[in-house]
């Protein structure tokens, strides 16, 4: 499984770091899934984090539970569950207007899974093998979007760029890329610094974590970077081959220019 993107343009005074700084993680969640096992070894990791965390062995019980008013701040929701599965339980969320953000939890590994996943709304894809830091990640991005939703930024337009940092996705050209959060944290960085110069290492602080290593020697977070960054202008140059918005700043970093 995949373990677990009405606002007016940015305006001059909207900057970087009041959109991207580091607020509170979301405290309360819901975990779905009916691997009673998983499930519950799961909550007892998630509640040692200090989350508070509700119960749910189905799809069906979550939207019974959400219908009546319930509220959570993240949805975990496994892919494969009898009488509903997961991209179910997602569609009929959002047909209840039920906007709760969303994580899938499975073992499906494969682009197929995570495309439809990502286009069904959810914001992240997670494999199972891979929790539980990078699903404590996942969530705390996922928070910085909720923040910026509260703060009525939701979205903001750049050229031919649209981030959507209540769900956290980035729109080129009017058509989804599929980035991660942690690309789209980048690509939000960046865009927001338009013109600017963004240094290697102000992007890798931006997102380190697990997975994301310094690699060898003192500028070894260098070469990391640049793997995220050829990864990103691979995404958007499969929407539009003549993507070249990202610039680099030789030895420094990169830069953004609109389009």
């Amino acid at each position: 499984m995949a373990a677990l993107e009405e606002v007016p343009p940015v305006q001059a005074d909207r900057s970087p770091a009041m959109l991207l700084a580091k607020p509170p993680s979301a405290r309360r969640l819901a975990v779905v899934d009916d691997d009673d096992d998983f499930r519950r070894a799961l909550i007892l990791q998630l509640e040692s984090e200090g989350f508070e965390v509700v119960d749910c062995a189905g799809g069906r019980s979550a939207l019974e539970l959400l219908a009546t008013g319930e509220s959570v701040d993240v949805i975990l929701l496994d892919w494969r569950m009898p009488e509903m599965n997961g991209l179910e339980v997602l569609h009929a969320l959002r047909e209840r207007d039920i906007a709760t953000p969303v994580i899938f939890l499975t073992g499906l590994s494969d682009d197929l899974h995570e495309e439809a996943a990502l286009t069904g709304g959810a914001v992240d894809y997670v494999e199972k093998s891979r929790l539980t830091k990078i699903l404590l990640r996942r969530i705390e991005l996922i928070a910085e979007g909720q923040r910026a939703r509260s703060q009525k930024q939701n979205e903001i337009r750049l050229g031919a760029l649209e981030l959507r940092f209540d769900i956290g996705r980035a729109f080129w050209r009017g058509q989804a890329i599929d980035l991660t959060l942690t690309e789209f944290r980048m690509v939000s960085l960046l865009a927001l610094k338009s013109g600017e110069d963004v240094s290697y290492r102000e992007l890798y602080d931006l997102v380190h974590g697990k997975g994301f290593f310094a690699g060898f020697g003192d500028d070894g977070y260098r070469t990391n970077v640049r793997t995220f960054i050829k990864r990103i202008r691979q995404k958007f140059r499969k929407t539009d081959n003549s993507f070249a918005s990202i610039e680099n700043y030789g030895g420094f970093g990169y830069r953004w220019a609109a389009q």
